[in-house]
């Protein structure tokens, strides 16, 4: 332990890493035999110096408070391995990582860390905030609407003809169909509506009820449509939701809540161009969940990382829309501690009830956070591949959802359970209940399951 902080579990340092060779290697780097004059302070700093393959060690300087990295090898990984390497050390291992004061080299990134985090940022460039001029953007912002509304009418008219020819038609023509008129969304400014498109070409070959889940997915992008051609006549909240949706760019708005938020869960999703970091987080006094988003190019880890199982004081700032769960990280004090254990859960019941309230307010929306309490995993039997979370307060279950990050993940809840009730936080949604963290019966720190 440190005097402000705590010391991270090897598993929460891993999920830092940026691929799995990253993983492996940094675990060969995570004792004390190519690390010297190693230490930590309070403060959540950690430093060392790691023998390479050159004369000179390494300089590797982290801040757990970030986190943030520093070392002066040539990887362009982030972190690299011997960041990883450093961190395993010094969660398991207090005498190779004592408490001390940092050498000058360290203190050098670090005292340039904390004069960065106290100056006031001139303007989102870093360059000198320059006068907006409110008449253009105004222009800019209307000439978008006319090239948004004229892609949804377009998008509009090949619904239609697809319906209209019938929906196994959909079935012979592959991606070709779907990227054609995705780009013509983005040549639109749309990528809210792009992306759907998108999604709609990998339903044809989905399996047996995809003329079902095609139609469903047509008439959520058919309701975004017309929302958006009728978006003057709806309340703010759901305008907002609806310009989100469809890729119009908003800033945080609202007074940023400060909490003590918990990290309950961090994965990512990736495409051909860009990697997609979510974070979850739960406030211990305002019982808010806030979805932090964060993102990389193709093949490279996005910068936020927030191991699982701590607990930041920090300010958020929630986005606007109806049922909004995304918030900007903004602000945070001190160092992160230790979390005292799950948030507060509910039943099966109550999580799919909660995911309806939620579809009033954005009826596009894939899923919601929720914190099941007292279920039991339930492997499947009979030929079935459905795995489930039965209820143990009512003989209820909700069906875990096939997009589940892996099998791997089934079993290691299942082993983490042993036929016992768990508390387990994900994503509920029309699909069925993704889990990402669980909680063993009285247990206080939980096991990531991304």
């Amino acid at each position: 332990m440190t005097q402000q902080g705590v010391r991270w579990t090897a598993e929460q340092v891993l999920a830092l890493a940026p691929d799995d060779a990253s993983r492996k290697a940094g675990s060969r780097l995570g004792t004390a035999g190519p690390w010297s004059e190693s230490g930590c302070d309070g403060s959540g700093a950690v430093w060392g110096l790691c023998k390479g393959s050159g004369s000179r060690p390494y300089r590797t300087v982290l801040d757990t408070s970030g986190p943030a990295y520093q070392c002066s090898c040539p990887s362009r990984k982030f972190p690299c391995k011997h960041a990883v390497g450093l961190l395993l050390l010094w969660s398991a291992d207090e005498q190779s990582v004592p408490d001390g004061t940092a050498p000058d080299w360290a203190e050098q990134w670090l005292a340039g860390r904390r004069a960065r985090a106290h100056q006031t940022p001139p303007g989102p460039t870093g360059a000198a905030a320059k006068p907006v001029d409110a008449e253009a953007a105004r222009r800019r912002a209307e000439k978008r609407a006319e090239r948004i509304t004229a892609g949804t009418t377009e998008l509009e008219q090949r619904l239609a003809d697809l319906l209209r020819g019938g929906l196994a038609a959909a079935e012979h023509p592959g991606y070709g169909l779907w990227d054609e008129t995705a780009a013509r969304m983005v040549d639109a400014q749309a990528p809210g509506l792009a992306a759907r498109v998108r999604e709609l070409g990998a339903i044809p070959g989905s399996g047996p009820g995809w003329p079902a889940r095609l139609l469903e997915e047509c008439a959520l992008l058919h309701l975004l449509d017309r929302a958006w051609l009728g978006r003057d006549t709806l309340p703010e909240p759901l305008t907002a939701t609806v310009r989100s949706r469809v890729g119009v760019p908003a800033a945080p708005q609202g007074p940023p809540v400060r909490d003590h938020w918990q990290v309950l869960a961090q994965y990512d999703t990736a495409d051909a161009k860009l990697t997609t970091r979510r974070v979850w987080l739960y406030g211990r006094d305002s019982g808010r969940s806030a979805l932090i988003l964060d993102f990389g190019a193709a093949g490279r880890a996005p910068a936020l990382a927030l191991p699982v199982g701590l607990t930041i004081d920090a300010e958020v700032t929630p986005y606007p829309g109806g049922g909004q769960s995304r918030a900007a990280l903004g602000e945070r004090y001190g160092t992160p501690t230790a979390t005292e254990g799950p948030p507060p859960g509910g039943t099966a019941t109550e999580a799919a009830e909660r995911y309806g309230r939620a579809l009033l307010e954005d009826p596009w929306l894939a899923s919601c956070p929720a914190t099941l309490d007292a279920v039991i995993p339930i492997p499947p039997k009979d030929g079935d591949d459905t795995w489930q979370l039965a209820d143990a307060h009512a003989e209820l279950g909700l069906p875990i959802a096939t997009a589940t990050p892996s099998r791997a993940a089934l079993w290691k809840l299942a082993a983490v359970s042993g036929g016992a009730r768990v508390t387990v936080f994900g994503e509920c949604g029309h699909r069925g209940f993704t889990p990402l963290t669980v909680w063993p019966a009285g247990g206080r720190e939980g096991v990531a399951l991304t």
